[in-house]
C-alpha cells in the first residue's frame, strides 16, 4: 500500500500543517487505562540506554534515554551513531500492528527515548535520513506525561505548538521533514517520566 495514505476515517484532526507538509495529531488515541498500562509495560521491558551524538565534531550526551528495535537490518544511523535494531517484544509488536491499521503504512522499526523529568529534551532536527527515503511518513505515539511539541518550518517565520499527551497520537508526512524542524524542549515544570515510539519504515538495501 502507498505509504503516504491516512486512514481518514478515524477520528483525528484534519492536517495541521499550514504549509509544507502533512501533520495529524489524534488526542487519547490510546484510552487513559490502557495507555497506562502500555507505559508501565514499556518503562519494565524495553532495554533502555544512554548515548552520545557528535554535533559539529564533538560528543555530548544526550539528555534522554532511548533503544531501538526493528526488523532485521533495518539499521539507523543519525549524530554519527549507528543503532542496530533489537528484536521486536510482544509488547512493541502489538503496537505496530495497530499503528500499520491506523496509519494503512508498513512499518519495520520504532525509536523509542525515555524522557525522565523536564530536564530531559531534544532539540530541533528533521527525520530526513536517507535510510527514510523520500517524503517518510512517521507515527509518533506519546505514554505519560504530558510535553510541548515545537514544530518550526525552515523557511517561513511560522511555528506551531502542541501539547502531546497520555496516549496521543502525532503522524507526519508528506513533505513535512522537508520543510520543517521539530524539537521537544526542556521545561522547568515538574514533570513525571514520558515514553515516545516514533514508528518509521527503514529502506533496507
Amino acid at each position: 500500500m502507498h505509504p503516504h495514505v491516512f486512514d481518514n476515517t478515524q477520528d483525528h484532526d484534519s492536517n495541521l500543517a499550514p504549509y509544507d507538509g502533512e501533520l495529524y495529531w489524534q488526542q487519547q488515541f490510546y484510552a487513559p487505562q490502557q495507555a497506562d498500562e502500555m507505559f508501565a509495560q514499556l518503562n519494565a521491558t524495553c532495554v533502555w540506554q544512554g548515548e552520545a551524538v557528535l554535533v559539529y565534531g564533538k560528543w555530548h550526551k544526550v539528555p534522554r534515554l532511548m533503544c531501538w528495535y526493528g526488523d532485521a537490518g533495518a539499521f539507523y544511523r543519525y549524530s554519527g551513531v549507528n543503532h542496530q535494531p533489537l528484536p521486536w517484544t510482544p509488547e512493541l509488536l502489538a503496537i505496530k500492528e495497530k499503528m500499520q491499521q491506523h496509519c494503512q503504512c508498513e512499518f519495520n522499526s520504532v525509536l523509542l527515548n525515555l524522557y525522565r523529568d523536564g530536564q530531559d529534551s531534544m532539540g530541533y532536527h528533521a527525520d530526513d535520513e536517507k535510510e527514510l527515503g523520500d517524503n517518510p511518513l512517521i507515527a509518533s505515539l506519546s505514554f505519560g506525561a504530558e510535553r510541548l511539541f515545537k514544530l518550526q518550518h525552515k523557511r517561513r517565520k511560522i511555528t506551531l505548538d502542541i501539547i502531546l499527551g497520555h496516549g496521543d497520537l502525532l503522524v507526519m508526512a508528506g513533505t513535512i521533514q522537508r520543510h520543517w524542524r521539530h524539537a521537544l524542549p526542556k521545561t522547568k515544570q515538574p514533570k513525571t517520566p514520558r515514553i515516545n515510539l516514533t514508528f518509521r519504515q527503514i529502506l533496507v538495501l
